[in-house]
């Protein structure tokens, strides 16, 4: 399929997106292909980000937002509906009634395999991803059967910068159009005005935070002991928050420290990483401080702020996580991993469910065959090169995405579907691979 094909009976419905322009540039081939679009904004941030037509204002409360939005859908014979993360409640409402009215959900995520890759998956993502559904055996089947392996990746390392000046940009001018939208509710904390405030001294402090993240881990590398990566997410990411065990960051700290003092090694360290988006909310530091001194690990503990992983993990002995898709570069370089939460990668041929203490013990190695024919399904399916806030990664990933959401089926579908009908053949016409 191409984008000259028209689809004049497709009507998208987009929802909350990633900061800056990219939600617009989207829409804006959908359009070219002939597809039909519309968007609901929630605050100004969304209003202004948008470009063309078909822009709608929700004012209501979040209370009646599942029956205006039925309304909506059946007023415009809406047919698809577009949003970034499942687990925002306007987001969850929508999926659920994109459900029931058998409506196509496309839902974008931050890649699994990031930086290179974005995610674009149909009716959910993450633990609720429908790969989470497969296992290894049938991911296996369907690239036997004709699945592609993509190893592509586009030529920068990531859009960090871009990311945090976009986040500037949207909660600015949310913040300028609020009265306008006076029934919005972020979907977390801290609110509209300490987000912008923190978006901007995150990008005025990325210099001096990057000779800080430069020094710390010249240290751990230079310091000669063994060490295990602990990756921390954002305690107000909703992949943390729905789906992990752990209330807060400190909760899940303190289990990690426990779980180390009792059974790590005695001249081990503990190396943790923060979030590339950590901005300062969480007071990190004076918790590490605390923790390692309830548990006597007073010097074997290290923080780094953010930066990149892969130097960190290259002499790791192993990593630790909630459940951030950072996990994916522990497995890939055949690191045991302990993942406390549900995830699209937690399987028990290459993620340990071993207590913490049993883990930093002995920790149990990954099947590395195992994980090479998820990571190729990945690739095949849900895996999207490029990016959704630099413009040259925007423009890598729109050359392609759109021609995904037009197909009337997602890519897993299309590999699982060549898989059932290879099975259903004669024995004789099968395809040995």
């Amino acid at each position: 399929m191409t984008m000259q094909t028209r689809h004049p009976t497709r009507r998208f419905l987009f929802l909350q997106g990633p900061h800056g322009p990219f939600f617009a540039g989207l829409a804006a081939r959908l359009r070219g292909a002939g597809a039909e679009v519309w968007r609901v904004g929630f605050n100004a941030g969304d209003q202004r980000l948008w470009r063309g037509p078909g822009y709608v204002p929700y004012q209501g409360s979040p209370e009646d937002w599942p029956g205006w939005l039925g309304l909506f859908l059946d007023t415009h014979g809406i047919t698809d509906i577009v949003c970034y993360g499942a687990t925002r409640p306007v987001h969850r409402a929508a999926l659920e009634l994109a459900k029931a009215r058998e409506l196509t959900p496309h839902v974008l995520e931050e890649g699994y395999l990031r930086p290179y890759w974005v995610t674009y998956e149909r009716g959910g993502a993450n633990a609720a991803s429908p790969t989470a559904r497969l296992s290894l055996d049938e991911m296996d089947r369907a690239l036997r059967s004709g699945g592609q392996i993509l190893t592509e990746a586009p030529d920068r390392w990531g859009d960090m910068q871009a990311h945090i000046f976009w986040g500037a940009v949207y909660h600015g001018l949310l913040m300028s159009g609020a009265r306008h939208y006076p029934n919005f509710r972020p979907h977390r904390a801290p609110g509209v005005g300490r987000e912008f405030r923190l978006h901007m001294i995150r990008l005025l402090e990325m210099p001096y935070r990057g000779l800080g993240r430069w020094l710390a881990t010249q240290r751990i590398r230079l310091g000669g002991f063994p060490y295990h990566v602990v990756l921390l997410q954002l305690a107000h990411d909703a992949n943390f928050r729905d789906n992990g065990p752990f209330d807060s960051q400190a909760a899940f700290l303190d289990a990690v420290f426990r779980g180390f003092a009792a059974g790590a090694p005695g001249h081990h360290h503990l190396v943790l990483k923060a979030h590339p988006l950590e901005d300062g909310r969480e007071p990190l530091r004076p918790l590490i401080r605390r923790l390692a001194r309830d548990h006597g690990l007073q010097g074997r503990v290290h923080f780094v702020s953010g930066g990149k992983l892969a130097r960190l993990l290259d002499a790791a002995r192993s990593a630790v996580t909630v459940n951030s898709t950072a996990a994916e570069q522990a497995l890939w370089r055949g690191l045991p991993l302990k993942a406390f939460g549900e995830a699209v990668y937690r399987r028990e041929d290459f993620v340990s469910e071993q207590s913490a203490e049993a883990f930093f013990r002995a920790p149990k190695t990954p099947d590395r065959n195992a994980y090479l024919t998820y990571r190729a399904f990945l690739l095949a399916t849900s895996q999207v090169p490029g990016g959704f806030y630099a413009f040259r990664s925007r423009r890598k990933l729109l050359r392609q995405l759109p021609d995904l959401m037009l197909d009337a089926e997602s890519p897993t579908e299309r590999l699982l579907g060549a898989d059932r009908a290879d099975a259903a053949a004669p024995q004789h016409l099968r395809i040995v691979l």
